[in-house]
C-alpha cells in the first residue's frame, strides 16, 4: 500500500486531501501541530488501520518509520488573521518546515508536493494570473510574512529537485472554500457565511470592488491529486477563473442564507490584493483539470456545514 505523508493534515485543505488519499487506497500520516488544524476535521478517519495522526511541528526536524511514497507539505497558517498573529511561525514552517519536509523526502526517495499560494503574486501587476507571471509583493509588508514564505519555500523546492534530483511538484492555490473552513478565520466565504447566519452585518473592505475567484475544496482536491501523478515538475495554478468582486459574493451569499443582514464597509487592510484571477491553461493542458462544482452548489454545501456548527454550539448552551 502506497504511504501519503500530509503535513497540515488536520487543517481545512489537508483533512480533505487526506480523504481523497484514503479514497484513492493510500495510507495516509497526518502530521499537525493543532495550531490552526483541529482533530474534529479528522476525528472520522482517527479509527482507521490506513490513518494515523501524528501530532507535530514540522518546523522542527520530523522522522517517521517505515517506506513513503509521497510527502504533501501543507502545513502553514493560511489566513490573514491566522498569519497576522503567527508571523515568526508562519515563516518558520514555510522555510524551516519546507527544509525539513523536503529532508524526510530525499530520506525516503519519496515525491514531494508542496502547497503554495496565488498569495506569491501578491497585489498583481498582470491580470488573471499565470504561473509564469513572478508577482507584485511587498516583503516588508503585514503580509509578507506568508506571500515570502510561500515564495522562499518554492525556491527551496526547485533547489533540492535541480541539485538532488528530487521528485517535486509545486501547486499555487487560489482561494477555496467549503466544509471545515474555520468560522472566524478571517477569509472572506468563512467570515460572511458566519455574519449572515448570525444576522450580523458583512463586513466589505473599501467598496467591495477586488475581485477574488473561488474554488469549491473538492475541485480543488482532485487538481492537486492529479498533479501529484503527473510528471510536472513546474509550479501549476488551481483555482476556478470565474471571478467576482467581494461586493457580488456578499451579496449572493445574503442570498442563499435569506439572512437580512446588512453589508458595512470599512477600510481596506494594508497590500489586500485588488485582483485574483488565475490562468488555469497549463491546468487544463497537463492535468486535464477544470473546476466542476458550480459556486451554488458550493456554497449550499458550506453553508449547511456552518448551520451545523452553529446547531451544535446552541445545543452546548442549553446544557450549560
Amino acid at each position: 500500500m502506497t504511504t501519503s505523508v500530509v503535513t497540515g493534515g488536520a487543517g481545512f485543505l489537508g483533512s480533505h486531501l487526506s480523504e481523497r488519499l484514503l479514497a484513492e487506497g493510500h495510507r495516509v500520516v497526518c502530521v499537525d501541530n493543532l495550531v490552526t488544524g483541529n482533530l474534529a476535521n479528522i476525528g472520522h478517519l482517527l479509527e482507521r488501520d490506513d490513518f494515523r495522526f501524528v501530532e507535530h511541528d514540522v518546523s522542527t526536524p520530523l522522522y517517521l518509520e517505515g517506506e513513503i511514497a509521497n510527502v504533501l507539505h501543507f502545513a502553514s497558517p493560511a489566513s490573514p488573521i491566522d498569519y497576522l498573529e503567527l508571523p515568526i511561525q508562519t515563516l518558520k514552517v514555510g522555510s524551516l518546515g519546507t527544509h525539513n519536509t523536503l529532508g524526510l523526502a530525499k530520506e525516503k526517495s519519496a515525491r514531494y508536493l508542496l502547497a503554495s499560494t496565488s498569495e506569491v503574486y501578491g497585489d498583481p501587476l498582470v491580470h488573471p494570473q499565470p504561473e509564469s507571471y513572478w508577482g507584485n509583493v511587498n516583503p516588508v509588508g503585514p503580509r509578507g510574512v506568508y506571500d515570502e514564505a510561500k515564495r522562499f519555500a518554492e525556491a527551496m523546492v526547485m533547489a533540492y529537485h535541480r541539485y538532488h534530483g528530487l521528485d517535486t511538484r509545486i501547486v499555487r492555490i487560489f482561494n477555496t472554500y467549503g466544509p471545515r473552513m474555520r468560522p472566524r478565520d478571517g477569509r472572506v466565504v468563512p467570515a460572511f457565511i458566519d455574519q449572515a447566519l448570525h444576522g450580523e452585518p458583512l463586513t466589505v473592505f473599501g467598496e467591495g470592488r477586488q475581485t477574488r475567484s473561488f474554488c469549491f475544496v473538492e475541485d480543488l482536491v482532485d487538481g492537486i491529486y492529479r498533479l501529484l501523478n503527473s510528471d510536472e515538475v513546474e509550479p501549476v495554478n488551481i483555482g476556478n477563473p470565474k471571478e467576482m468582486s467581494v461586493l457580488e459574493f456578499a451579496e449572493k451569499i445574503l442570498e442563499l442564507t435569506g439572512s437580512s443582514s446588512p453589508i458595512v464597509y470599512q477600510p481596506l487592510p494594508v497590500d489586500d490584493p485588488q485582483i485574483r484571477q488565475p490562468d488555469i491553461t497549463r491546468a487544463t493542458t497537463l492535468l486535464g483539470w477544470k473546476p466542476r462544482v458550480p459556486l451554488d452548489e458550493g456554497l449550499r454545501s458550506t453553508i449547511a456545514y456552518f448551520e451545523g456548527l452553529i446547531a451544535a454550539e446552541g445545543a452546548v448552551s442549553e446544557r450549560r
